[in-house]
């Protein structure tokens, strides 16, 4: 059975609903605009039901890596490390958090937080990752807003290799009746080739990058890519949706912890992912050919924390 975290801000009126058993995922956050609840992320109608797939609804966290990796192999330090089920290409994604149960350490009206600890929650991950892990998720509704933290940390004797990412579903359109009128701008400045849905550890620059910051119309964007060059203002960058029609607007701002991004566009058009990430799939391959992709190893007792806010305007 599911459990669910329901979020409300009284003031506000505005939502959110996680599913602490299938990784700790934000699936529901709906603002209340005028006398309208407006839904700002996509899931599967019998998501909290379950049996449906992990990474297609609300916001899947993605941990201890984000993407594909090569293969259904993870090797490191001379051994190899059984990854669990892959995508069609015959490549391990996402890792294992986002489908598993978590535990909630702290609940209020507005804010909630849960942790998953590896080898504590799921000995079984002593056989498929090289360190113990911890993740820990804090979510709190700030009137329209929703703000996520995310604190990843090495309890292990030996060093953790890791990446991390989350994988939001956004609702096109928010509010009005086209969805292919709303506007949608990242602050991306180049992408990583693709051979197989893997990066081959070129980077190119974008000959169109003002056009993405500057904002595309999702009736015309088909994407499944992974870009970079991200002009961060400070220590933060944001990317929007803009529905002409209802006058919303979502920003997902997210700190200089993430360095890559991924848009896609599942093929159902109801929802538009854009997804920040510490490294770019398959970045500890690309670190053993010397390409810097963001690959991380965090020493014993080391953790950092990233943050994100969704805010609806």
């Amino acid at each position: 059975m599911p459990e669910l975290v329901e979020l409300h801000d009284s003031a506000s009126g505005t939502l959110a609903t996680i599913d602490v058993t299938q990784g700790f995922n934000c699936f529901r956050l709906a603002a209340r605009q005028g006398d309208k609840l407006v839904e700002v992320l996509y899931a599967h109608p019998d998501f909290a039901a379950g049996g449906q797939r992990p990474s297609g609804s609300g916001i899947p966290i993605l941990f201890p890596y984000p993407g594909r990796l090569p293969g259904m192999t993870f090797s490191w330090q001379g051994r190899d490390y059984p990854q669990e089920a892959g995508d069609p290409h015959g490549n391990a994604i996402h890792g294992f958090v986002l489908r598993r149960a978590w535990r909630v350490l702290e609940q209020s009206a507005t804010r909630v937080v849960g942790e998953f600890h590896a080898w504590r929650d799921d000995p079984s991950l002593r056989e498929r990752w090289p360190a113990d892990f911890r993740i820990r998720a804090e979510y709190e509704l700030k009137s329209t807003a929703l703000a996520l933290r995310y604190t990843i940390d090495n309890p292990d004797s030996v060093p953790l290799p890791c990446g991390f990412g989350i994988h939001p579903y956004f609702r096109v359109p928010l509010g009005g009746t086209q969805a292919a009128d709303c506007v949608v701008r990242l602050p991306v400045s180049s992408r990583w080739e693709l051979a197989g849905m893997l990066p081959t550890g070129n980077r190119i620059e974008l000959a169109d990058a003002a056009a993405y910051q500057n904002g595309q119309t999702f009736g015309g964007l088909t994407l499944d890519d992974v870009f970079s060059g991200i002009p961060f203002r400070g220590d933060s960058a944001q990317a929007s949706i803009a529905d002409p029609d209802s006058g919303r607007t979502m920003s997902l701002t997210f700190d200089n912890e993430f360095r890559e991004c991924v848009v896609y566009t599942p093929p159902h058009r109801e929802a538009i992912c854009i997804e920040p990430l510490t490294c770019a799939p398959a970045a500890a391959w690309l670190g053993e050919q010397g390409i810097d992709a963001g690959w991380r190893v965090l020493a014993p007792g080391e953790s950092f924390t990233a943050a994100v806010e969704i805010r609806l305007d």
